[in-house]
């Protein structure tokens, strides 16, 4: 165990999934690294493993889909968190549509926006594709009348990754 690790561990923070296309692939992932990262202008981090089916599609990528789950979704999480898009096509087992640029929106998502990759950052294990919004859409008004919240890291780490880096 890492010098780091038990201090990870009592982390608790939203996972998203980020969805991709190249005009040709779709990919997406379950991704706990991301967060706001400035206010005026508006932006968003979110990091993607280097050994991720989608990394590669999402470098080919002008645009990110950054959905946030409700709680009663954790299906969607394990499909794009414990599945990989080199052994399957997870978008013939989700409901979704073409959103702006043709990036694949999945349906049950609680919110969703649309960024402009504005630059990329090699960290280590991980790349950080610096988003700038484009559009968003939310159904958090009627989730939070339905008392359910986002899913989280603790949501779901009884998820295998399907690309374990």
């Amino acid at each position: 165990m890492g010098q780091f690790d038990p201090f990870a561990a009592l982390l608790d923070y939203p996972v998203y999934v980020v969805t991709a296309t190249d005009g040709q692939e779709h990919a997406g992932c379950l991704v706990g690294f991301a967060g706001q990262c400035s206010i005026q202008p508006p932006r968003f981090a979110v990091w993607i493993s280097k050994a991720n089916h989608t990394y590669a599609v999402a470098s080919r990528s002008p645009v990110l889909v950054v959905h946030l789950l409700p709680t009663r979704r954790h299906d969607l999480a394990e499909l794009f968190g414990g599945r990989t898009g080199d052994d399957v096509d997870k978008f013939a087992l989700a409901a979704w549509e073409a959103g702006p640029y043709g990036v694949p929106v999945l349906a049950g998502a609680m919110a969703w926006f649309a960024g402009r990759v504005l630059d990329r950052a090699d960290w280590g294990d991980h790349v950080g594709f610096l988003l700038e919004p484009l559009e968003t859409e939310t159904e958090a008004e009627t989730e939070a009348a339905a008392g359910s919240g986002s899913l989280s890291f603790q949501d779901v780490k009884d998820i295998d990754a399907g690309h374990p880096a």
